[in-house]
């Protein structure tokens, strides 16, 4: 085996021709591809990311609008609750002046009705003294006789009263 420098150059000029052609109609868009494809995975891997990023930001705005919902909810059962224990007090206060009310005007009415029996049993026991002495002007009894005029006249009167 032996080399021969035409061989050698003609081999090497070949090459060098091979190569040329390969790097112009081969390799250039070859690696014009690979650009291109490697420039898209990088696309899609930092809108992936910006993706990522801002569905975070979607569920944490929607953890706090969800925990925002329900502390409204909580504070609207408590105002309902504070408003409901409110009335209930409010109701029973109420109720308890009118009974206070009713009581007072019942036991005025009572002292109303106790005053006119006292003045009725006055004017009625007046009315009997003055009768009682009249019928003694008008005739001279003893102890015992004045005792049974009184009982008389008692038991009339108890019977009217």
């Amino acid at each position: 085996m032996e080399l021969s420098l035409t061989t050698f150059l003609i081999t090497i000029l070949a090459f060098g021709l091979l190569y040329y052609f390969l790097n112009k109609y081969a390799f250039g868009p070859l690696f014009g591809m690979m650009e291109k494809r490697r420039q898209l995975v990088l696309d899609q891997l930092s809108n992936a990311e910006e993706n990522q990023s801002k569905a975070k930001k979607l569920v944490e705005d929607q953890t706090k609008a969800l925990e925002d919902v329900r502390k409204e909810a909580y504070n609207i059962l408590e105002q309902a609750r504070i408003m409901s224990n409110k009335q209930s007090n409010d109701a029973a206060a109420a109720a308890k002046e009118d009974a206070a009310r009713i009581k007072k005007e019942a036991i005025q009415d009572i002292e109303n009705e106790k005053n006119k029996a006292i003045a009725a049993l006055r004017s009625q026991v007046s009315g009997l003294s003055v009768l009682i002495a009249s019928k003694i002007i008008e005739k001279q009894v003893d102890e015992q006789s004045q005792k049974e005029l009184i009982d008389q006249y008692l038991q009339k009167s108890g019977g009217q009263v």
